[in-house]
């Protein structure tokens, strides 16, 4: 072991460098952990939010498509109501006309009933009084025209309650087709609003995602330095103590040339019948412990 005092200084200050070394080392490595485990965190807490934001549109998607097929299905529905309300019409003005028809045909704006009376009282007539033949031909003659005129009127009745029916059938049949337009536009609004509820969340998952790719690039850079640093303290470690031991074993080696040169100036004082000092005794009783 070179025990030069020279060697020993420079060695003492390399020993002294490398400890101030491995604290501003060790002081380095904490924050560029910190830094790598602040990416990482931000890195998990972005994947959590896009797992979230991934499932929400999941749900949406799925409500937005059944809203969508229901939208289908009553755009059909809402199709044949405005069919058969279109037919309808057509029936119900036909019979509106045949009513018409029949109302100008008739011309007779009385009572159906008082020209029943008085068929039945003509009838009576002439099967119970004798009258002569024009005059009973005469009141014939009129019981026809009464029975023409009231068969008339009985197919008028006829043709307005079709008309009656035919228009409640219709008026049915248009309430069916407007509602059936109003939960069209219901169900469309409501797929609108989930669409443009998706669309959010699609802008809000872009922006995260955008995010992700710095982040997991600064992520890559702090663990790199962190291995590089983290190699240099293992490498300067392994000096510092390296110098912690070659600088004991020195010392050590000092003492027992010390100790050597001090036993035998006390020996050589003993022969020669020196006498000894308080600090030769202490020193001899040292070094023979």
């Amino acid at each position: 072991m070179d025990t030069n005092p020279a060697v020993t200084n420079e060695l003492r200050k390399e020993f002294q460098q490398k400890k101030s070394a491995l604290a501003r080392l060790r002081s380095q490595l904490y924050q560029v952990s910190k830094e790598k485990n602040d990416f990482f965190q931000q890195m998990r807490s972005g994947r959590d939010q896009l797992r979230s934001l991934t499932g929400q549109l999941k749900q949406l998607k799925k409500e937005r498509d059944q809203l969508t097929d229901e939208v289908k299905g009553l755009k059909q529905r809402r199709n044949e109501l405005n069919t058969e309300v279109k037919e309808r019409a057509s029936v119900k003005k036909e019979a509106e006309d045949k009513k018409k028809q029949l109302l100008d045909s008739v011309g007779f704006k009385g009572d159906p009933a008082k020209i029943k009376l008085e068929i039945n009282k003509l009838e009576e007539r002439l099967e119970t009084e004798v009258m002569p033949f024009p005059r009973e031909e005469s009141l014939r003659k009129k019981v026809k025209e009464l029975q023409a005129v009231y068969k008339k009127l009985e197919q008028l009745g006829t043709a307005w309650k079709e008309v009656n029916t035919v228009t409640a059938n219709f008026s049915q049949k248009r309430r069916e087709a407007e509602d059936s337009h109003q939960q069209v536009q219901k169900k469309a609004d409501e797929s609108q609003s989930k669409h443009e509820e998706m669309n959010t969340i699609y802008a809000k998952v872009k922006e995260i995602r955008a995010q992700q790719q710095p982040l997991a690039e600064q992520y890559l850079a702090a663990k790199v330095k962190y291995e590089q640093s983290r190699k240099e303290l293992d490498e300067l470690v392994k000096r510092v103590n390296e110098l912690a031991q070659i600088l004991d074993e020195q010392e050590e080696e000092n003492f027992k040339v010390k100790a050597r040169r001090k036993t035998a100036e006390i020996k050589e004082k003993m022969r020669s019948g020196k006498k000894l000092s308080t600090e030769d005794i202490l020193a001899f009783q040292a070094l023979k412990e």
